[in-house]
């Protein structure tokens, strides 16, 4: 009984204390979250003849597939059971194309669950054709994340809803405002920064609240990013960037965007990288100067901002590492190949693909750089300054009452 009762004063403790200006910003979030996940992005496509439904696989036959060593092409066909829809319950003949991409390609077998793509004839009538696209994971995936939401809410209480809610607004952001603004041809640059600020405003405030501690994190990190974007776009040149690294990019420009430049949105997509890493280190300098201003409030700006820089060394040497895990771990394959097939290091490291991704490393570990002094040094300011006015204030209301009992008489006043 002493264990669940520990347990349940936990989870009633960390309900406890939201204010005002919390709960608001909060609810206005929330709704924000709620309106962009509604609106349309206006690429919206609606189809007549095609609907895409979930199978489930009753049998498979594969005498048309053909392999090549580890490539397989040619035609896996399946009899279906449609498990959604107008079409709910009829079984179906599908074929599943092979196009001798692994990464693409897939096989089915018996009692898998597939997001299928039904074609119908011009007059909406009977199915034509059935395509597999590939197996049905949206289940698992809004399973996941209902169950991370719960452990949210579970573990962290009101602070776990505010990260939650930071957390939907921020992916709903980026789909629905930074995608749509970058495909209608806004400058990437642009675009990212202004997402990225909106996103560092709704997650600072929403974590720190409207306090000194958010204040700082949220200024150091727009610097921070700044100064992120501003070395970006003059390394860029010279660098000799190619944007086409990026998986897809020339499949976008080959679909109806050729207006597209490449290598900037391979810059805007470096600045968002970055910029979670940037906003994680100013609200940790943040928090830790905010500890030390309330252990020690008669520490002069020099002072704190001494301990907030001694913080930013110690805290910011593992969020190198952390960047450079990020940003090179899905290239694992890469690497791989180019050790096994002996390629020299100086071929290794000019090539495109690894180039860009140091590029990438550096540009957020400048920002790294750059975000640590700046938010301890805006931080202490800010937390100094609170201080030296309430002194003066103090001193002030000191003074009206000496003034008020006879006991002062002075030809000068402190200035109000």
């Amino acid at each position: 009984m002493k264990l669940w009762k520990t347990i349940l004063d936990y989870f009633l403790s960390t309900w406890r204390g939201p204010g005002w200006a919390d709960i608001a910003f909060t609810i206005v979030a929330l709704v924000a979250t709620i309106i962009l996940a509604v609106i349309p992005t206006g690429y919206e496509k609606k189809s007549d003849t095609a609907l895409r439904v979930k199978v489930l696989v009753l049998s498979t036959q594969d005498e048309e597939v053909h392999n090549y060593g580890v490539v397989m092409q040619g035609e896996q066909t399946a009899r279906v059971r449609v498990l959604g829809g107008k079409y709910l319950g009829q079984e179906l003949e599908a074929v599943n194309i092979l196009y001798g991409k692994p990464e693409m390609d897939k096989m089915y077998r018996p009692g898998d669950r597939v997001l299928a793509v039904i074609d119908l004839a011009e007059n909406g009538g009977k199915p034509v054709a059935v395509t597999l696209t590939d197996h049905y994971r949206l289940d698992w995936e809004f399973g996941l994340i209902a169950v991370f939401f719960l452990l949210l809410l579970l573990f962290g209480g009101w602070t776990g809803l505010k990260s939650g809610v930071s957390f939907a607004f921020s992916a709903i952001a980026i789909w629905k405002l930074l995608i749509p603004a970058l495909l209608a041809g806004t400058s990437p640059i642009v675009a990212s920064l202004g997402t990225v600020t909106i996103l560092t405003a709704v997650i600072v405030f929403l974590v720190a609240g409207f306090t000194t501690t958010g204040l700082a994190a949220f200024l150091g990190s727009l610097l921070g990013m700044a100064a992120s974007a501003i070395l970006a776009l003059l390394v860029s040149g010279p660098y000799n960037l190619n944007g086409s690294v990026r998986p897809f990019s020339e499949t976008l420009r080959f679909g109806g965007f050729e207006h597209l430049d490449i290598t900037q949105l391979f810059l805007a997509g470096t600045i968002l990288a970055s910029s979670g890493a940037l906003m994680d280190l100013a609200i940790d300098i943040s928090a830790a100067l905010e500890e030390v201003h309330i252990k020690r409030p008669d520490l002069s700006f020099k002072a704190l901002a001494l301990s907030g820089l001694s913080v930013s060394r110690k805290v910011t040497s593992t969020m190198f590492t952390t960047l450079i895990l990020a940003y090179t771990g899905s290239y694992t394959s890469l690497l791989m190949v180019f050790m096994a097939q002996g390629v020299p290091m100086a071929n290794f490291f000019n090539i495109s693909y690894v180039s860009s991704e140091i590029f990438q490393t550096m540009i957020g570990t400048f920002g790294l750089l750059s975000i640590a002094p700046l938010t301890a040094l805006i931080g202490a300011a800010l937390f100094t300054r609170k201080k030296n006015s309430m002194a003066k204030d103090e001193t002030i209301v000191e003074y009206r009452r000496l003034e008020k009992e006879g006991a002062l008489h002075l030809e000068s006043k402190p200035d109000a």
